[in-house]
């Protein structure tokens, strides 16, 4: 039931972004020289690095900034990859700097100085160049000229961002014959699927430049409304509630069938038990000691009573950042290294508190079953520690697109141990767990997520 209703949403839905007016492509992105030094980082930049703004949507009132680093291979037939982080709001310094990027911040009490910088050895810009965008409008160092253009909501965002690619590769011709992937972790997973599918559409449709589009890759991704129902089961499964209360909740609040009656007496006094026994979680990994208020729980009791959701209370990157971080980005050195335009953010944030965004798409499942259609590759990575986003939830939407498997459940292993856990679809869609990993397995997992990332983009078996 559930593939035939996607296949009549997926039909509308491509008649009408195929009907769509593509814009002309017009060259105007102002990117910077080479960047040979960074502040905080001993010595020249062993790396091709420059960053740049590229103005989209007719008058180009909107100006989205990134980060683009070189593949340290063959930059010129490595795959290119464009990385979203998620949010919505946060910047993609989160990925450049503290997960599959170059640098790390050195781990170190700060102390007023300026942060030291070093290279990270799990990058995976070792074997992929990346394009890093802070997005959508309002995140990181990207802006509006106008008021009306500082705001947007989801769908326009996503179709900004592929104006965004098909402009940069006007002015970066060099990288149009590269596998391009879009890439992206925890909120980025609303947005990956649906710019992968207007970039598709706009080559179908004939728009230049054609973009070398090959797949796609979202960790512990966002997909669709009753995703952090997961939870209990994730909870009863890692020992966090009792059997009991975990047939009560199923029972009075059937969680597992996504038809919650959440107005029932035992199902609220059910869904109270389960918050008093997880409120004290970190909500990115349960292991974790808890540095926050128990956002999860709220997430949880919403996503089964139907509320709606503001973009401050959506799957956030609320993760500890190293308290030097925002002093180095408000430096005005590091600014001017950076090449960032004066006057136009006021203090960089890591994860925007006053987005201008309205969310209208809800669940991009429908997305994913087109690109399946379409031949696409995509990679579907989760931390299995990740009570916010968890593997079953991820699990559950993949087999609902009732694609054969054609590499069964299996662990995967680096340097003898087991890393996690894969299995292999005949959509040429990957899933694989990380084991121990957070929410942001990148951060925490970056030997196990390097191996996992080099295996498939070289389409060796995990």
């Amino acid at each position: 039931m559930a593939s035939a209703v996607y296949q009549i949403y997926v039909l509308i839905l491509v008649t009408v972004i195929i009907q769509y007016k593509w814009p002309q492509v017009i060259a105007s992105d102002t990117h910077s020289p080479l960047i040979k030094f960074l502040p905080g980082f001993p010595g020249p930049l062993p790396f091709q690095f420059q960053t740049g703004y590229v103005g989209v949507d007719e008058s180009e009132d909107v100006q989205l900034f990134y980060y683009f680093v070189e593949s340290e291979r063959n930059p010129r037939e490595d795959p290119l990859l464009l990385w979203l982080t998620g949010g919505p709001g946060c910047s993609s310094f989160c990925g450049f700097a503290l997960g599959i990027g170059p640098l790390y911040f050195e781990e170190v009490v700060y102390n007023g100085t300026l942060p030291t910088l070093f290279m990270n050895p799990n990058r995976w810009t070792k074997v992929a160049s990346v394009i890093f965008l802070d997005f959508p409008v309002g995140t990181g160092f990207s802006y509006g000229r106008t008021p009306f253009a500082s705001g947007s909501t989801d769908d326009q965002a996503c179709s900004q961002a592929a104006q965004f690619l098909r402009k940069w590769f006007v002015s970066h011709p060099e990288f149009l014959s590269n596998p391009f992937y879009v890439a992206g972790d925890s909120y980025a997973g609303m947005f990956i699927p649906v710019i992968t599918q207007i970039i598709s559409n706009g080559n179908q449709a004939g728009l230049k430049p054609a973009i070398n589009l090959k797949g796609y890759i979202a960790g512990n991704p966002a997909t669709f409304p009753a995703q952090l129902n997961f939870t209990i089961p994730f909870s009863h499964g890692m020992g966090l509630i009792s059997d009991e209360l975990f047939e009560s909740l199923r029972r009075s609040c059937g969680f597992d069938d996504q038809k919650p009656d959440p107005d029932s007496a035992e199902c609220s006094l059910s869904l109270e038990a389960f918050e008093q026994c997880t409120a004290g979680l970190n909500e990115h990994h349960i292991l974790w000691k808890n540095c926050d208020d128990g956002d999860a729980q709220r997430h949880l009791h919403r996503s089964l009573s139907g509320e709606k959701r503001a973009v401050t209370d959506i799957i956030g990157e609320t993760s500890l950042l190293e308290p030097g971080c925002p002093y180095w980005f408000n430096d005005m050195k590091v600014q001017e290294a950076l090449h960032i335009r004066k006057g136009t953010v006021g203090t960089w944030e890591r994860c925007s508190t006053d987005l201008s965004f309205e969310i209208l798409i809800s669940d991009v499942r429908p997305y994913h079953a087109n690109l399946s259609t379409r031949g696409y590759r995509s990679l579907i990575y989760s931390g299995d520690h990740d009570p916010q986003v968890p593997f079953l939830s991820t699990q559950a939407w993949i087999r609902d697109l009732n694609y054969s498997i054609i590499d069964d459940w299996r662990p995967w292993i680096l340097e003898g141990q087991y890393s996690g856990y894969t299995r292999t679809y005949s959509n040429k869609m990957t899933f694989a767990t990380l084991k121990g990993g957070s929410h942001t397995p990148t951060s925490n997992r970056p030997a196990e997520c390097y191996a996992m990332f080099e295996r498939w983009i070289s389409e060796k078996p995990l």
